[in-house]
């Protein structure tokens, strides 16, 4: 197997939500990445969301990296398939190993262990821990009550509109993805025999 072009870390739900657009959307965002020559970061678990994107990115030629704690092999499944399944003793070694791994960043619909992810990697940008984009992808409105809460911190001046303007989001996956990687200064190539 090539190197992969590109490397994106997404965050997303260990289950599948109440609605089939957000399995469609993982499904989605997996053959994107699997068909263009790229390479998953993700929580290695074979549950929900997490699951799903990782088979569509294998499925589509990707490699899959996963990054799983001790703690959480059992009730996560650990999934066997990844390319390569990394188990770890902590969440803040999860996390530093998959920043490391990536390109940029994603989240999909999920959670409080979903958003926590999404809020420290934003965070350690406006910090300047790393330069990596970082985008939301917004499945059916599910990011919009969120959306209008960060609004408001801005205007209650609790943080300022060039830490909104960090990161990127939309419904659109063909539209946010690629925006992503050429944000990275990378370049997803199209794969003909996974087309």
């Amino acid at each position: 197997m090539t190197a992969p072009h590109f490397s994106l870390c997404v965050y997303c739900g260990s289950r599948p939500g109440s609605q089939p657009l957000f399995s469609d959307a993982a499904r989605a965002v997996g053959h994107w990445i699997g068909s263009r020559g790229g390479q998953l970061v993700y929580g290695g678990g074979r549950n929900g969301l997490m699951g799903i994107v990782a088979q569509a990115t294998l499925d589509a030629g990707g490699r899959v990296i996963g990054v799983i704690p001790k703690a959480l092999v059992e009730k996560e499944w650990a999934n066997p398939s990844c390319t390569e399944l990394h188990v770890v003793d902590t969440m803040h070694e999860r996390k530093r190993l998959m920043a490391e791994h990536a390109d940029a960043f994603l989240a999909l619909p999920g959670g409080i262990g979903t958003f926590e992810e999404f809020f420290e990697v934003w965070t350690w940008r406006q910090l300047g821990y790393h330069d990596k984009p970082v985008g939301l992808l917004n499945v059916a409105g599910y990011y919009d009550g969120m959306m209008q809460f960060l609004q408001d911190t801005v205007r209650q001046q609790f943080m300022s509109s060039w830490q909104m303007d960090m990161i990127r989001m939309a419904s659109d996956l063909e539209q946010l993805l690629p925006e992503l990687v050429q944000s990275a200064g990378l370049s997803p190539a199209v794969r003909l025999d996974s087309i």
